[in-house]
């Protein structure tokens, strides 16, 4: 099977002009996309960097990020992204937990590299805006051409190494090999029916899965990769429309932010024809709206995580709202009763369970970076159970209802945000909603409702429209907190601990006119 290198050097021998990546005003060929990695995998190296090393990279979606993915395939070296909002002790917990080689940054987290207490003699790499004391600067890591091709790995080695979220506690390392990876991207580019010479958005952060996909999956079919550094609505729109973007693979929370910019219009999107969301479930009604607004060909639900890149697909999302669709060409998948550990014991048809992986898939990881207390805990008999809940409906589609931990349990019985959150996401005055078990001395828990508001709307009318949803009156939310933004991570997830918590902001007009 091919590496990771190999696979970048037959689009580039198949078509060496055609564009690869743009930033901005920056624009390389396939041709020019070689030579310069070629020339950051020199640089690394001559850094001291070898195969199998670790090489943190912290920065935005850039082409330099891009362009050191990429070098780090052809040396051998572990790419181990970080999210460039990172805080000094949670690099510094990384660069010992990765037992890292080097440091790449950029401007938006000179600060926190400032004040790490990890980095020791380290070599560190800088793009040319970024300040910092004895940083080479990335100019002069890819002045020189090898004299040689650079092409290191197997697809045996590993590719790179992410970081999970760390809802609980420190984040895990998944490190994924060469195989996995390049498997996982052919399945993307079979899944979402790309053809050659696609333009995708660049914007899924490249420490992120969802990006690192969208990444790959453009050299295999010597597409174009368009990137955009930090998520921006208006100059996301500009880069389609300007770009001629012919796919997104975004998570629902920017497709929301895109249609509620000013500058959103059909028109200026009109080059997308294939539409594909992940990373957290879309809202009913968000789905309504995305489907009306982009008209897509395809509209194509994903359904995955780091460790297993891809679980199942609906290619006709909004054909059945809310379903995640059949598992994935590399993929089986089951659901167990909640709290089994055995994947051989299946829940019922409509049975919330727990959904389990099995691990012998193309596009698996095989356990997390010194982690074997995760690893007993999450790899059992040959599957991964992944922590999220879910059920098959009569048609054989999967539903996924949440994460165990989110699971509310109210007077006894097991209540899904995701299932109140979709009914509540159809009601016109609700911009955003999240749902949450709060404590109640009562009931154990409380199913709790934070709204972010279109227009006006009082608790009476969102009792009303719960009511004729359908959802079960034990599901309905019997409070209901309205806030000026739900709290999300750096990808759009709900960050269901901070409405816990009580870290948010409530919206300043409590009595809505």
């Amino acid at each position: 099977m091919f590496d990771l290198g190999r696979t970048l050097l037959a689009a580039v021998e198949r078509r060496p002009d055609a564009p690869a990546i743009t930033d901005g005003t920056v624009r390389f060929t396939y041709r020019e996309w070689f030579d310069k990695t070629q020339a950051i995998a020199n640089g690394l190296e001559t850094l001291g960097l070898a195969r199998g090393d670790h090489l943190l990279v912290i920065m935005q979606n850039r082409w330099q990020m891009a362009a050191l993915h990429w070098a780090c395939q052809f040396a051998g070296i572990i790419v181990t992204p970080l999210n460039w909002r990172s805080k000094a002790d949670e690099i510094d917990y990384c660069i010992a937990d990765a037992e890292v080689k080097a440091v790449a940054f950029d401007a938006s987290c000179s600060e926190a590299i400032a004040s790490c207490q990890e980095l020791g003699d380290r070599p560190l790499i800088a793009t040319d805006d970024a300040v910092a004391d004895r940083a080479m600067s990335f100019s002069a890591l890819a002045a020189h051409a090898p004299p040689t091709l650079i092409r290191r790995a197997e697809a045996d080695d590993w590719s790179l190494m992410l970081y999970t979220s760390g809802t609980s506690g420190r984040p895990k390392g998944v490190p994924r090999r060469h195989r996995a990876e390049r498997a996982a991207a052919l399945a993307h580019v079979a899944q979402n029916l790309y053809r050659q010479d696609e333009c995708t958005l660049g914007v899924m952060p490249l420490y992120h899965t969802m990006g690192v996909r969208s990444l790959l999956a453009m050299a295999l079919i010597d597409g174009h990769f368009v990137c955009i550094p930090r998520f921006d609505p208006a100059a996301t729109i500009g880069a389609i429309e300007s770009a001629g973007v012919t796919n997104l693979y975004l998570v629902p929370t920017l497709y929301h932010m895109l249609l509620e910019h000013s500058d959103f219009s059909q028109e200026r999107v009109a080059s997308v024809t294939k539409i594909g969301f992940a990373g957290a479930p879309m809202s009913d009604g968000l789905m309504q709206r995305v489907e009306a607004a982009f008209q897509p060909e395809l509209f194509v639900n994903h359904y995955g995580s780091s460790e297993v890149y891809t679980y199942t697909i609906d290619q006709q999302a909004a054909r059945k709202p809310g379903s995640s669709g059949r598992a994935a060409l590399n993929q089986r998948i089951r659901v167990v009763p909640i709290g089994a550990d055995s994947p051989d014991t299946s829940a019922a048809v409509g049975e919330e369970g727990a959904i389990v992986a099995d691990m012998a898939g193309d596009e698996a990881f095989e356990g997390y970076w010194k982690r074997p207390e995760a690893d007993a805990k999450s790899l059992k008999h040959g599957w991964f159970f992944t922590g999220d809940t879910g059920y098959f409906d009569h048609e054989g589609d999967l539903f996924v209802t949440g994460r165990l931990d989110d699971l509310i349990i109210t007077g006894g019985e097991n209540v899904s945000p995701v299932d109140v959150e979709n009914a509540l996401s159809t009601h016109p005055a609700v911009a955003e909603v999240a749902v949450a078990g709060l404590a109640d001395e009562q009931w154990g828990k409380v199913v709790t409702a934070f709204i972010k508001r279109r227009e006006a709307v009082d608790e009476q009318a969102l009792q009303e429209h719960c009511l004729n949803s359908g959802l079960a009156n034990f599901k309905r939310p019997r409070r209901y907190v309205f806030v000026e933004e739900i709290p999300k991570s750096a990808v759009g997830k709900v960050l269901r601990r901070e409405l816990v918590a009580e870290r948010y902001v409530v919206d300043g007009a409590n009595t809505p006119s």
